[in-house]
């Protein structure tokens, strides 16, 4: 059976939309992956398709209602073992491992919020796992779902032409990945590193080890870290 994202959302017009182009659209259509978009107002009870109301204990904005939501859910059907993630600026953060699990499962279900947020008790009563590909704002949870989905596909097998292309790349083991070059030789006064046309596959694999340690070290100090279990060093440059 095909990896399956199912997704629900107030704009289903908004897919497949970048999932269709590229590696992603050519695993579509080649069936290794399905992509199944529900519509959320399709629960909505009255005439007007309402999924909104105004916040319990007054504030701005709408918060979509529990009951439209569930129903949306329910009407899925779907196992109750795939995950069910909900697409949220305060979920934990979206990673690389976490990626990795989801890809090796049969796929989520994926909730895409808007307005203001979503009531609480849906969350809680249908288990909703909350992740954030960052730390901002969208106007809502769709594109976040299609990078989490992109991020999915490209580990799906028959996929990528070369399995090593998953497995050295940033955040495979804990690092940022290394510098990249190729042709031409010389590129505006600027040559590509020796050691990596040498022909020693043990000198280029060190080099490529080293630079990923100096990148990672420099610009991500908490992946670091966390890589040698200690504290985040705090960053000396800032004023």
């Amino acid at each position: 059976m095909s990896w399956r994202a199912t997704v629900l959302t107030l704009f289903p017009e908004m897919f497949p939309g970048p999932l269709g182009v590229s590696l992603a659209g050519r695993a579509l259509t080649s069936d290794i992956w399905q992509l199944d978009v529900r519509d959320i107002r399709a629960s909505a009870t009255d005439k007007h398709r309402s999924v909104d109301d105004t916040p319990a204990g007054g504030g701005p904005g709408m918060v979509l209602r529990a009951d439209i939501l569930a129903a949306a859910i329910d009407a899925v059907g779907q196992d109750t073992s795939s995950p069910r993630l909900l697409m949220s600026p305060r979920g934990r953060p979206l990673t690389q491992t976490r990626v990795v699990e989801l890809a090796e499962g049969p796929g989520p279900l994926i909730v895409c919020g808007r307005f203001e947020g979503v009531d609480q008790r849906v969350i809680e009563a249908r288990g909703l796992e909350e992740v954030s590909i960052g730390d901002y704002v969208l106007s809502g949870g769709e594109l976040g779902a299609m990078v989490l989905i992109d991020a999915c596909i490209r580990l799906l097998p028959g996929v990528m032409g070369k399995l090593a292309s998953g497995t050295e790349e940033s955040f495979s083991d804990g690092l940022l990945e290394y510098p990249q070059y190729t042709r031409p030789q010389t590129f505006e006064g600027h040559g590509i590193p020796d050691v990596l046309t040498s022909g020693d596959h043990a000198r280029v694999e060190a080099w490529r080890r080293a630079q990923a340690e100096s990148l990672t070290r420099s610009r991500r100090p908490d992946l670091w870290a966390a890589r040698n279990g200690s504290r985040t060093p705090k960053n000396t440059t800032d004023g």
